[in-house]
């Protein structure tokens, strides 16, 4: 069973500022995933949308089946 899927997750601020750009990944029950980039990769960007802190611009993000990208409430 996949836990999170995230699928080609975009965001972009104020129009211009590209912060993730089609991000895609699963994570499988009972998997130990890492979540590793350089400063300004948009780690936090993508938890935060994970966490219903802020919306996506675009792309498919759902944790445990429930669509945050649909239903951020």
């Amino acid at each position: 069973m996949k836990i999170v899927e995230v699928r080609n997750l975009t965001k972009v601020y104020n129009g211009k500022v590209l912060a993730i750009d089609k991000v895609s990944f699963e994570v499988e029950e009972g998997e130990i995933f890492g979540f590793l980039g350089p400063n300004g990769a948009g780690k936090t960007t993508t938890i935060h949308i994970l966490c219903t802190l802020i919306s996506p611009t675009s792309g498919l993000a759902k944790v445990c089946g429930f669509d945050v990208t649909k239903n951020p409430d």
